[in-house]
């Protein structure tokens, strides 16, 4: 991801497919009573009927990035889903300010409820608390707010268990290949977001039960450019390299290049956010061996409930009232053995 990116990634066909756990927890096609015990409770109907006619508003940052591109992709799809929405997306941006001034048009245009990836969390918080404060529901999608006044459901994906996931993954190989003192290298995306915060923190966790740790690790931006940049300083200060982990498959295309230009095989890549070109290498073989998902049909899911918020409904399979305060998707590994069952999922970088 990148503070223009969002973080991680699926392609409009399979982002509905990705959000299908997710999907079945906000419907339910039939109403089921409980008769055998007193904590028995009658679940809600079909969400997906026609209700209420709800406005959403959306805002992200600009689609430079595969993943962002699928977040604004699915949003929109999803909406099209529901005959009772009406999707206002304002123009994406990179600047904070300008986002700023987008939310704020679509609190004075009184929508329904408001679905925000931030550019950066800390500084939209005010903003996202201004519509909350004007009874306007906030679902805040991936990068969250520190204020949890300034937002009624976050949804998102587990950036802590991406590290731990690309951690294991590491882990076990080097311990099974018995490697002593390996050299572990890791390519952050943007250092100062707290998602990029955690994944590290998660990967170093899960390093630390097998007894290892990170020799190096330098940010590169989500971009493709800086990608190459990075991968090729830390190529050239390491002439030995053992497992290498990319936060972002977006900006593992600019690493990727790296490595083939150096020459470099001994060591294997994981990667991060399930990217098509990240499965197609893991498919062909070579130092990209595995990615971790990081998936964007978190849009499409945060429509959906935006939606029930809405329209005062709670998740039909659940049996509180109300939509959950928080949801966070997991993490999967994505290797040569189950590539073939996710690659129509990918978002394209």
């Amino acid at each position: 991801m990148t503070s223009n990116v969002g973080r991680r990634r699926f392609l409009l066909t399979g982002s509905l497919v990705g959000a299908g756990v997710l999907a079945t927890a906000c419907t339910s096609n039939s109403e089921e009573t409980g008769n055998t015990n007193q904590q028995s409770v009658s679940t809600g109907g079909d969400n997906d009927k026609p209700g209420t006619k709800v406005t959403i508003g959306f805002s992200a940052p600009a689609a430079d990035h595969g993943w962002i591109a699928a977040i604004a992709k699915n949003a929109e799809a999803q909406a099209k889903q529901y005959s009772d929405v009406d999707f206002k997306p304002v123009e994406p941006t990179n600047d904070i300010n300008q986002q700023i001034s987008a939310v704020e048009s679509l609190i004075a245009q009184k929508v329904g409820a408001l679905v925000i990836l931030p550019n950066d969390g800390q500084q939209l918080n005010q903003v996202a608390r201004k519509a909350m404060d004007a009874g306007i529901p906030v679902v805040n999608l991936d990068r969250v707010f520190p204020d949890k006044l300034s937002y009624r459901t976050w949804v998102g994906g587990d950036n802590y268990g991406m590290g731990v996931a690309a951690g294991h993954y590491i882990g076990k190989k080097l311990k099974d290949k018995g490697v002593a003192k390996p050299v572990i290298l890791e390519i952050q995306g943007i250092a100062t977001l707290p998602l990029t915060q955690d994944r590290s923190k998660g990967f170093a966790d899960a390093l630390k039960t097998y007894g290892f740790e990170v020799t190096a690790q330098q940010d590169a931006q989500f971009t493709v450019e800086s990608g190459n940049e990075v991968a090729g300083n830390l190529l050239q200060a390491h002439k030995k390299i053992d497992a290498l982990w990319n936060h972002d498959d977006d900006q593992g295309v600019g690493v990727l290049a790296a490595i083939k230009q150096a020459n470099r095989n001994e060591f294997f890549m994981v990667g991060g956010a399930g990217s098509a070109n990240a499965m197609r290498e893991i498919k062909n073989g070579g130092v990209l061996e595995a990615t971790v998902t990081y998936s964007p049909s978190m849009a499409s899911s945060a429509i959906k409930l935006a939606r029930l918020i809405a329209q005062g409904k709670g998740m039909a399979d659940l049996v509180e009232k109300q939509v959950p305060q928080s949801i966070t998707l997991a993490s999967e590994t994505i290797t040569k053995d189950n590539v073939d069952q996710y690659l129509p999922l990918g978002f394209e970088s």
